[in-house]
């Protein structure tokens, strides 16, 4: 399992990048963005990274679990890990640690948004919507690369919403460096890592 957690890290690491640097090129057009249109955007793209995360994590944990010789998960331990991996990670991706990116960087807006309590009748249906899909026809053929740029872009408005400076230099790499972190660890552990850590290799 480290050995495969470090190869997906590796194989990610370019993608995740790559996403970053669309980050930095849209904050430089939109910084001056309204903050109840940058709140907007922000939830429209979380509970669509939440949707996404849910169906992948749960079908991720179905199809595995099916190869070990059941037909079926258990469709309660399918939520928790469903909903634990989408809801908690993507919570993790979007709001707290471009909030910890915020506080370092002395943002005069900042506030954390948890989007499962501030809008949990959208996010929460929303997370168990993608696990039903998993369970009745799961899929994990959604482009990663995708999910990658749908996780930055939702990092990306949290940060929008706390400017209110002139950005330089050091602001634009340290907010790189943010939406990196913020979507690379935590999209590969939702996506392959965490559904693995239940399915128990069947014994010879």
């Amino acid at each position: 399992m480290y050995k495969q957690i470090l190869e997906e890290l590796k194989e990610h690491m370019p993608f995740t990048a790559l996403g970053a640097a669309t980050g930095i090129i849209m904050i430089i057009f939109l910084q001056k963005l309204p903050l109840k249109l940058s709140y907007n955007i922000f939830y429209t793209l979380h509970p669509l990274h939440v949707f996404l995360s849910a169906l992948v994590t749960a079908s991720m944990y179905n199809f595995y679990k099916c190869r070990t010789g059941k037909k079926k998960s258990n469709m309660g331990i399918l939520i928790l890990i469903g909903y634990v991996g989408s809801v908690g990670i993507a919570t993790l991706s979007d709001s707290i640690i471009p909030y910890l990116g915020e506080i370092l960087l002395n943002m005069p807006h900042r506030e954390i948004h948890l989007g499962f309590i501030e809008k949990w009748w959208l996010v929460n249906p929303l997370a168990l919507l993608g696990i039903g899909i998993a369970y009745l026809r799961p899929s994990t053929k959604f482009p990663h690369f995708a999910h990658v740029l749908l996780s930055t872009w939702a990092s990306l408005f949290h940060i929008i919403m706390a400017l209110g400076q002139t950005l330089n230099w050091f602001i634009y790499i340290a907010i790189f460096i943010f939406l990196f972190l913020s979507v690379w660890i935590p999209c590969c552990v939702s996506d392959i890592v965490f559904p693995l850590l239940f399915v128990k290799t069947p014994k010879n």
